[in-house]
């Protein structure tokens, strides 16, 4: 059992909105440390700029808040100088995905052992109002007065086609699967992908409406757990088949289907075919997946960069630049 509570994290007084899933991520991230059991002293939480980034002021951790885009930049260099360390990067749609949608995909590309937490309003909230990588196409705000005319990115997708080894997805105010969701992002060694769903109350009120409740979740979510059924609803009387190269939604106890029918979570498979095809289903003829959906392990770029160093120093004549120096030709002046 850990020795930590979630007090020990904690940090100021949060300045966000009222309401804002900030706040209950925030809390549930705690949570999840205090649970995983990493000393405060031996985390770094970074983040990049926007609401979201402001997180590291209220973390009784190490922390940086960087510049905009460059959350994934400053925590590889974090990590893989300090492989004793445990680094969470926040960042928000606008800020990860935007102008830090290089790094985001080369952080997975490379499989850095980083926590990557990807907090997602679909609005930029901070300066008020902007559509982001992430808001419908459509969507009115004050920089597409008239709708946009772009199909937003997802996050999934991008992580995915990035060779992304874990990617989960769970409701800031849902504050049992955010936790488990955490917990599971720390166990994977290698670039951990979460994205949160999380409400700004002042400029996106209601995005993510249809699973912001339990209510909600019950009806139009799906919770995956490894080795389990893929089976959802308020009475777990829906489930998951395959039909053709695709998903079909089916009711259990109609036509002849059963429980055994029904899919099988793979979170471990290598193949990220039907992964990808969970990750991606929405409303109103599917529900959105929870939890964790990919999970697979793979080699981390920092553990290879330690191995080569020490590879390297193995066949050299010298291991400082002391010993460097003396394999040239030395003089002695008197």
């Amino acid at each position: 059992m850990s020795e930590f509570t979630a007090q020990d994290y904690k940090k100021g007084q949060p300045r966000w909105c009222p309401g804002c899933g900030d706040h209950f991520f925030l809390a549930s991230l705690q949570k999840a440390m205090a649970e995983i059991g990493v000393a405060p002293e031996d985390i770094a939480v970074i983040s990049g700029i926007g609401c979201s980034s402001r997180l590291p002021h209220y973390m009784a951790t190490y922390g940086m808040n960087t510049i905009h885009g460059r959350a994934a930049a400053i925590a590889t260099g974090c990590k893989v100088s300090n492989k004793n360390l445990t680094v969470w990067q926040v960042s928000g749609d606008g800020d990860g995905l935007a102008i830090g949608g290089n790094h985001f995909i080369h952080a997975n590309r490379r499989n850095i052992d980083l926590n990557m937490i990807l907090l997602n309003n679909r609005i930029y909230g901070l300066t008020k109002g902007q559509y982001s990588p992430t808001s419908p196409r459509g969507f009115v705000s004050k920089s597409s007065p008239y709708g946009t005319v772009e199909d937003p990115f997802r996050p999934a997708e991008l992580c995915f086609g990035a060779r992304g080894h874990f990617f989960a997805r769970c409701v800031a105010s849902d504050a049992k699967g955010t936790v488990e969701v955490l917990k599971a992002a720390y166990a994977h060694k290698g670039a951990s992908v979460t994205e949160v769903l999380q409400n700004c109350v002042i400029f996106n009120d209601g995005t993510h409406e249809s699973v912001y409740t339990n209510e909600g979740r019950k009806k139009n979510a799906i919770y995956l757990e490894h080795g389990k059924p893929m089976i959802f609803g308020e009475n777990n009387e829906f489930g998951l088949v395959q039909e053709g190269f695709g998903l079909k939604v089916v009711k259990i106890g109609e036509n002849g289907v059963t429980e055994k029918d029904i899919l099988v979570h793979d979170a471990h498979c290598e193949d990220n075919t039907l992964q990808l095809k969970l990750a991606m289903m929405e409303g109103p003829d599917f529900p959105i997946a929870l939890g964790v959906i990919r999970d697979v392990a793979a080699p981390t770029y920092d553990e290879a960069v330690d191995a080569q160093i020490e590879e390297v120093k193995a066949k050299k004549p010298y291991h400082s630049f002391e010993e460097l120096l003396e394999t040239n030709d030395i003089w002695e002046v008197k």
